[in-house]
């Protein structure tokens, strides 16, 4: 069973930074790829941010590149989003999830999910 747990969420204010981190496994980590989505009330979850099997390659959605970081600490198994510049927009549920389809931006192909964390931009 993979387990996939979330933190660093809160409140910011427009302009501010918020990182969240994503634990898994040593396997999960190394062998799969961990992407970040985001949704809001009435809205599909939305793709974020992937950071593809360990490392190899990471992607991004034209909304959040150039503001958002995405990255890994092999030693500790865990995915960061380092999110900068943060707009109201941003506003969102987070959740890290893992899947091992090539077919990244799509959340019904991600078998594992975290339990969300809650990002506020608000001033």
């Amino acid at each position: 069973q993979v387990q996939l747990v979330e933190s660093g969420g809160g409140l910011v204010q427009p302009g501010g930074s918020l990182r969240l981190s994503c634990a898994a496994s040593e396997r999960t980590f190394s062998s799969q790829t961990i992407s970040w989505f985001r949704q809001t009330p009435g809205k599909e979850r939305e793709f974020a941010a992937a950071f593809i099997r360990g490392g190899k390659m990471t992607l991004y959605a034209d909304s959040v590149k150039d503001r958002f970081t995405i990255s890994g600490d092999n030693a500790k198994s865990t995915v960061y989003l380092q999110m900068n510049n943060l707009k109201p927009e941003d506003t969102a549920v987070y959740y890290c999830a893992a899947t091992d389809s090539r077919n990244y931006y799509y959340s019904t192909y991600y078998n594992y999910w975290g339990q969300g964390t809650q990002v506020t931009v608000s001033s």
